[in-house]
């Protein structure tokens, strides 16, 4: 009997113990602030294309019309290959050349039926493509503030080759096989694209950039799922992710730089946890210069196309 009193003035106790030790934290959070946002790439034979939009707070609604306010217009945006240069022309969707439809749609993740119907606009260069091995800067002036970059388009690295490979269980299906010989240079970084030949977009599988951190200098082969098929509603879920037998593809695989790897890097770890708690918080890096977020990307891509036989 006197035991069990023990036990039980302990058991009574411990909750008082444990209050007396718990101490309130304060956490002061930073309040909302606006930053302009920057999404630029230029690539070898291509036309810069820049995308400017703001920040939304974190409580701020998500849906259409959100998104379609957050986009900036109006803006001054001029490049430079150190020689010539040459100022963006402002393309919104409401008024697009014929036969661009499907690229912007593309561009914006918006269906190409609803385009004419919204008024989103992207900064083009009509006058400057781009060149391996050039550098070329980025200037915006938007909103009496003046935001500056620069990338550089490297030489490309093409693949050894691509193959298709029938999955054993099961038969007709299998996924998009490449074989890389890494340069012995460390700090090569890569971007993986695929489409349909009959599509005029690329679509990213998961986790479509990576580096040499772990084979440089090395040749290995690997393998990347179909990311168009997981938008397939009529087919059977256990297909999704593999390229059926007779598929003709095209595979897009391009270089870029060191500090551009490191944003894509980081932005798609961020998007593949986001919700969940035990993730690592993380700042996703950014080469603008003047306060605004995002990316000025230069890339060096390489075409393969691909019977899957």
């Amino acid at each position: 009997m006197k035991k069990i009193s023990k036990y039980l003035l302990i058991g009574l106790m411990m909750p008082f113990i444990y209050t007396s030790c718990t101490k309130e934290v304060k956490i002061a959070i930073p309040g909302y602030k606006e930053q302009l946002v920057i999404d630029g790439n230029i690539e070898t034979g291509m036309p810069a294309i820049v995308l400017l939009s703001k920040t939304n707070d974190i409580y701020a609604p998500t849906n259409l019309q959100a998104y379609l306010n957050g986009f900036v217009s109006g803006a001054t945006i001029v490049i430079s290959d150190g020689s010539s240069t040459d100022t963006l022309t402002e393309i919104c969707t409401d008024n697009l050349p014929p036969g661009t439809e499907q690229i912007a749609a593309g561009l914006f993740g918006v269906p190409a039926d609803s385009l004419v119907n919204l008024h989103l606009c992207a900064y083009v260069s009509l006058g400057m493509f781009g060149e391996v091995g050039k550098t070329y800067t980025l200037k915006v002036l938007a909103e009496s503030k003046e935001y500056t970059a620069e990338t550089r388009i490297p030489e490309p690295v093409a693949l050894d080759s691509i193959y298709w490979k029938n999955e054993v269980s099961l038969t007709g299906y299998g996924f998009s096989w490449a074989k890389l010989s890494d340069p012995p240079a460390s700090g090569n970084a890569y971007r993986w694209e695929v489409k349909y030949a009959s599509q005029p977009i690329f679509s990213k599988p998961f986790g479509p950039f990576s580096d040499d951190r772990f084979y440089n200098g090395l040749s290995f082969d690997f393998a990347y799922e179909n990311p168009m098929s997981f938008s397939d509603p009529n087919l059977n879920p256990e297909y999704r992710g593999y390229f059926k037998q007779g598929d003709t593809i095209v595979v897009k695989f391009s270089t870029l730089g060191q500090k551009e790897f490191r944003f894509f890097d980081k932005k798609y770890n961020q998007i593949y946890s986001s919700g969940n708690p035990f993730a690592t918080p993380l700042n996703i890096p950014t080469n603008i210069e003047g306060g605004a977020l995002g990316i000025w990307a230069g890339f060096s891509p390489t075409f393969d196309t691909l019977v899957c036989q």
